[in-house]
């Protein structure tokens, strides 16, 4: 890995607008719920954050919109002190927003709208190349366009960087080889690596048969999170088990953005990626015990093993 120890992230930023209830509604239901909030979210801005406040040197590529909730993103992250230069505006569409439903068990469901994350292009990460040579690690997700990420892809592996995807989310068609074949290490969830090796993951045991279709695909290493259970992960060819912190989850929103902005850091530090796995965990296991997204993000302080 290079010897700077920038992080780069690719990817979304939205507005999330959270309610809590004490199930999620069925078809045609009206409930009341109680909480309601507004975060600044989307997994991309959610990994700068959480790499930000975790020490990380952190810049962002990504997009909003020519609106209120795109101009209070800019100053938020350019607050969390994260490198905003290769943030577009666009007039083309609003910025993207989610609207959250969490419950007492800390599950969640989303209904999200891209907004301006979908009008990112390779032509708008081919402008932002200068940061590429700065950075020892470029981190992307899967609510951007695919044909952007080949891109980061590429010029990350061009630049040298240490190139992290977290394919949430779970993609409905194949990922193109393009794009993977340039990435060093995958973290999906049990579901998303079930959607990318083609063979359903119901548990631990499934796990070592995902891996292999995986890096059949190219990619060098993988980890695949399992929620409460910790994180599985093969890396040079052997399999280790990292178990989760054991905590009381109130809401489980970005602990998977957390877990891989935490990483990201360990590693950009020149830990090893066992060690950085145990850093993940424990910045994850914090997440969860708060609710929101960004504002549930643990900094250096509590997060030191």
């Amino acid at each position: 890995m290079k010897e700077n120890k920038k992080i780069l992230v690719v990817g979304s930023a939205n507005t999330d607008l959270v309610i809590s209830a004490d199930h999620f509604p069925l078809p045609g239901e009206t409930m009341f719920g109680h909480g309601f909030m507004t975060n600044h979210g989307g997994k991309g801005a959610n990994q700068a954050v959480a790499a930000a406040r975790l020490g990380g040197d952190t810049a962002f590529i990504g997009k909003v919109g020519d609106d209120q909730f795109g101009n209070s993103t800019i100053d938020m992250l350019r607050g969390e002190g994260i490198d905003v230069s290769a943030l577009k505006v666009t007039a083309e569409a609003p910025s993207g927003v989610a609207i959250i439903t969490t419950i007492d068990s800390g599950e969640n469901n989303i209904v999200l709208d891209s907004g301006a994350n979908a009008c990112l292009t390779a032509a708008d990460v081919r402008e932002a190349e200068a940061l590429f040579a700065d950075a020892s690690i470029v981190l992307m997700q899967l609510e951007t366009p695919v044909e952007a990420l080949v891109e980061v892809a590429a010029l990350g592996k061009k630049a040298g960087a240490y190139v992290v995807l977290n394919p949430a989310p779970a993609p409905k068609e194949p990922l193109p080889e393009a794009l993977l074949k340039n990435v060093d290490l995958l973290i999906p969830n049990e579901t998303e690596a079930s959607y990318i090796a083609g063979i359903e993951v119901k548990g631990e045991d499934d796990i070592p048969a995902a891996m292999d279709e995986i890096q059949k695909l190219g990619v060098k290493d993988v980890i695949i999170t399992v929620g409460s259970k910790g994180v599985c992960a093969r890396l040079d060819g052997e399999l280790i088990r990292v178990p989760a912190f054991k905590v009381k989850a109130v809401d489980t929103t970005a602990a998977g953005d957390t877990f891989c902005g935490a990483l990201c850091v360990a590693l950009s530090q020149g830990k090893s990626l066992p060690d950085a796995i145990l850093f993940g965990n424990k910045a994850a296991s914090i997440s969860v015990t708060r609710r929101g997204a960004q504002m549930s993000m643990p900094h250096l302080d509590e997060v030191e093993l």
